[in-house]
C-alpha cells in the first residue's frame, strides 16, 4: 500500500521548526563566544570515536562548546525530515523545495566553516563569515515558513503599476541594508572584547570608528523602514505591507536601544548575546517585509499543494486580514481569484 503524502500542514510546523532552530544554533553559537569558549574543542576535525564525547580535561568551555555542537545534531535532523517531507508533497512545490534543499546544504557548509575557525584559531573575519552565513539561513527558514502557508502560483509585485514595483525595490533596498547593518555589526564585534578566547586575535580597527560606522548604516535603515511606511499608506498597498514595515521599524528600535545600552554599559555578555538574538528577528522582520509586497496568483479552478480541509482553513485563517484592507484595487483582484499572501 503506497504511503500517504505529507500534509501542507506537516510542511508548515517543519517550516516553522527549522526557522526556530536557525535561530537557536545563532544563540547557542553567541554563548561559545561570549564565554570564551570557542576553543573549548581545539581540535578540528575530531577522531570518530571521540566526536561524541567531551573530555573532562578541557573543563567548562567544553562543555559549552560541546553543546553548541550537539544542537547541530538537532538542526540537521529537522533541516533533513523538512527536505524529505517537502520533496514527497503532492502535488509538488518547487517553490519550497529550493529553500528546503539550502537549508539542508547550508548546515555541512556551516560546520566547514566552523572548523576552519577553530584551525585559525578564531580569526574575527572567519568569525565573521560564520555569523553571516547564519543570517542568511535564517532568511532562507523565513522564506520556507511564509510560502508554506500560501498556495502555489507564481508571484508578481502587489498591486497595479509603477507603485507596486516601486514598493518591492524598496523592500528589496531593507534587506540588503539590513544585511549590511549586520555585517557591519560582525566588524564592531570582531574589532571588540568578545573574541571568543583569551588568546584570540582581533581584527585592529578602531572599535569606535567601526561602532560609528555600524550606527550610520542603521539610521539609513530606519529612515528607509519609515520611508516604506509611508510610501505603502501613500500608494494604497493592503495594510499588511505598512504592518510589516511597522514590525520592522519595531524590532529596529529595539535592537537600537541594546545597542546603545551594552555601548555605553561596557559590553555585557548578557546584553550582546540578546543583540545578536535581536539581530536575527530583524532579518525575519526585513525578509518578511519584502514577502508582503509580492502576491500570488491562482488560477480558478486549480487546487493548490493537495491541502486537506484542514489545511485550506488554515490558509483561509492566516489571510484573513486581507478582508480588513478596504482597497478598492485589492477587493477586485480577490473577485478575479488572486491569492494574496
Amino acid at each position: 500500500m503506497a504511503r500517504r503524502a505529507p500534509s501542507v500542514r506537516l510542511v508548515r510546523r517543519l517550516a516553522v521548526a527549522s526557522l526556530v532552530s536557525q535561530i537557536g544554533i545563532v544563540v547557542t553559537g553567541g554563548a561559545v563566544r561570549l564565554t570564551g569558549s570557542g576553543l573549548g574543542c581545539p581540535t578540528f576535525p575530531r577522531r570518530p570515536e571521540d566526536f561524541y564525547v567531551n573530555p573532562p580535561e578541557y573543563g567548562i568551555h567544553g562543555f559549552i562548546e560541546f553543546g553548541n555542537r550537539l544542537l547541530t545534531f538537532v538542526l540537521a535532523a529537522i533541516a533533513l525530515a523538512t527536505l524529505v517531507a517537502v520533496w514527497k508533497l503532492r502535488p509538488r512545490r518547487r517553490d519550497l523545495r529550493e529553500p528546503a534543499t539550502v537549508l539542508f546544504l547550508g548546515i555541512p557548509v556551516q560546520a566547514l566553516i566552523g572548523g576552519i575557525t577553530v584551525l585559525t584559531e578564531l580569526n574575527p573575519w572567519v568569525v565573521m563569515l560564520h555569523f553571516v552565513v547564519s543570517a542568511v539561513l535564517v532568511a532562507v527558514a523565513t522564506v520556507l515558513v511564509q510560502r508554506s502557508r500560501e498556495p502555489a502560483g507564481p508571484v508578481r509585485p502587489i498591486g497595479a503599476g509603477v507603485a507596486g514595483l516601486w514598493l518591492r525595490r524598496l523592500a528589496v533596498g531593507i534587506v540588503a541594508t539590513t544585511f549590511v547593518v549586520i555585517y557591519l555589526g560582525t566588524i564592531v564585534t570582531g574589532s571588540g572584547p568578545h573574541a571568543g578566547d583569551d588568546m584570540a586575535q582581533r581584527t585592529g580597527l578602531d572599535p569606535e570608528s567601526v561602532s560609528q560606522l555600524h550606527v550610520d548604516a542603521v539610521f539609513l535603515l530606519l529612515g528607509l523602514t519609515v520611508g516604506m511606511w509611508f510610501a505603502a499608506r501613500a500608494a494604497g498597498s493592503p495594510g499588511r505591507v505598512a504592518r510589516a514595515a511597522a514590525v520592522l521599524l519595531a524590532v529596529e528600535l529595539a535592537q537600537g536601544l541594546i545597542g546603545f545600552v551594552q555601548y555605553f554599559t561596557g559590553l555585557p555578555i548578557v546584553l550582546v548575546g540578546l543583540h545578536m538574538l535581536g539581530a536575527m528577528v530583524l532579518v525575519v522582520a526585513a525578509v518578511l517585509l519584502l514577502m508582503s509586497t509580492r502576491e500570488r496568483v491562482v488560477t480558478e479552478g486549480v487546487v493548490t499543494s493537495g491541502a486537506s480541509a484542514e489545511d485550506h482553513h488554515i490558509d483561509a485563517d492566516a489571510h484573513e486580514d486581507d478582508a480588513e484592507i478596504g482597497d478598492r484595487g485589492v477587493e477586485e483582484a480577490h473577485r478575479a481569484k488572486i491569492a494574496l499572501p
